[in-house]
């Protein structure tokens, strides 16, 4: 099973949106009021990056195929349990493994559970959660058609980035359920979950807006949907990072 090598990692150490009118017509107007014009959509380029791992996105090392023994994502959960196998479980309420699409062309990957997702045991139901529905209807896409998961599957207190230990904890468990949906993109929601998955040390201005390769998945990064929440200047590079997802997830439906 998987978690004796997750067991053995610790033992080793390792560490509304402020759009005016379109120029073409959206569901979810509503969310669109402040009546200035659109800017143009910025250009999707792929790109990958080189940038060291920051020390708050250490990812485990693959592992050795242990965890590779659940065959689908409910056999994953069951194998997952009651994990205590990092610091974050001791105040928790639930653990957050993921929900969504066995089969979807289209994964969100945020950073980990807040305190709503933390007390139901589902992620992005909060305040966050409602705010990326609202997007998502925007841009004609299913929250039932996608698949929702986080990079820590418990909440870290006072909603911290999460620490190179349980990132490395919860790293074969996200693998995992990356190879077992099979997406054909992956959106990474905020500046942790992006580094965390591009390997990188540029912040989230920097990252978003273009293409990345994750291995035969294509993945994109934008803000996450609470600081849009914090500061909505940031809702308007969201759209656009949406409408380059909702192309290319148009394209991909349709081959």
């Amino acid at each position: 099973m998987f978690l004796r090598y997750l067991r053995q990692q610790r033992e080793f150490g390792y560490p509304p949106l402020i759009l005016g009118k379109s120029e073409e017509p959206l569901p979810g107007a509503m969310l669109f009021e402040d009546g200035r014009a659109e800017p143009g959509t910025a250009t999707a380029t792929a790109a990958t990056t080189t940038s060291a791992t920051p020390e708050s996105a250490v990812a485990a090392p693959d592992s050795d195929g242990d965890e590779s023994s659940a065959a689908s994502l409910s056999e994953l959960r069951d194998s997952v349990g009651d994990c205590r196998l990092c610091g974050l479980h001791e105040k928790r309420s639930k653990l957050v493994f993921g929900v969504g699409n066995e089969n979807a062309d289209l994964m969100f990957i945020g950073e980990g559970p807040g305190a709503d997702e933390d007390r139901i045991g589902e992620p992005f139901v909060g305040k966050a959660g409602q705010l990326l529905d609202k997007i998502l209807i925007a841009a004609g896409i299913k929250r039932e058609d996608v698949y929702i998961t986080n990079i820590v599957k418990c909440r870290p207190p006072g909603n911290r980035d999460p620490q190179p230990d349980e990132v490395a904890t919860c790293n074969p468990v996200l693998k995992r359920q990356i190879e077992l949906v099979k997406p054909r993109i992956i959106c990474a929601l905020g500046r942790f979950a992006s580094q965390t998955l591009l390997k990188s040390n540029d912040g989230i201005g920097r990252l978003r807006g273009r293409w990345y390769d994750h291995g035969d998945i294509k993945l994109i990064c934008t803000y996450h949907p609470s600081a849009c929440l914090r500061n909505e200047s940031y809702k308007r590079p969201v759209w656009n990072d949406f409408k380059m997802l909702r192309d290319e997830y148009r394209k991909i439906r349709s081959d």
